[in-house]
C-alpha cells in the first residue's frame, strides 16, 4: 500500500490508532527499503494525536532509513508540545530517550521558538488536504 492508498483509507485522523502504529512497526523493520512518504504519513497522523506513548515509534521509523529521516522532520516527534515530549523523554531515562533528546537540542533554535502545536498542525492538514 502506498501513501495515496493509506490516506484515501484512513484519512489524516484515524479514529483508531492502532493500525498506523503498525504501518510504522512494519515500515520500520524495512529498513532502506521502506516508504519514507508513507512513514511521514503515519507520523503525521500520529503526531496530531499527540500521545507522547508515540515519540519513540515516530523515533524509530525516521532512523530506519536515510529516506525516513530526511522525511520526518524533528516537528513530527512533538505532537504534544516541545516541552512536553522533553519532560517525557527525560522520565524515560533510557539509552534510546536521551538519542532523542541530544537530536532535539540540535535543532535550529529559530525553529524551535517559532514551533507551535496547533500552527504545525494546520500547516500538516494543508500539505495533505493539497496532496
Amino acid at each position: 500500500m502506498d501513501e495515496d492508498e493509506w490516506y484515501a483509507r484512513h484519512g489524516l485522523h484515524p479514529a483508531d490508532p492502532e493500525p498506523v502504529r503498525e504501518l510504522l512497526r512494519q515500515q520500520t523493520a524495512l529498513g532502506p527499503s521502506n516508504d519514507s512518504l508513507l512513514i511521514h504519513l503515519a507520523a503525521t497522523q500520529l503526531f496530531l494525536r499527540g500521545d507522547l506513548a508515540d515519540v519513540l515509534l515516530i523515533w524509530r521509523a525516521e532512523r530506519s532509513s536515510f529516506d525516513a529521516g530526511c522525511s520526518v522532520e524533528w516537528q513530527l516527534l512533538c505532537g504534544a508540545g516541545r516541552e512536553r515530549t522533553l519532560d517525557h523523554l527525560r522520565t524515560l531515562g533510557t539509552a534510546e530517550a536521551d538519542e532523542v533528546l541530544a537530536y532535539l537540542a540540535e535543532c535550529d533554535p529559530e525553529d524551535v521558538a517559532d514551533f507551535d502545536v496547533a500552527e504545525r498542525s494546520r500547516w500538516y492538514e494543508h500539505y495533505y488536504a493539497g496532496a
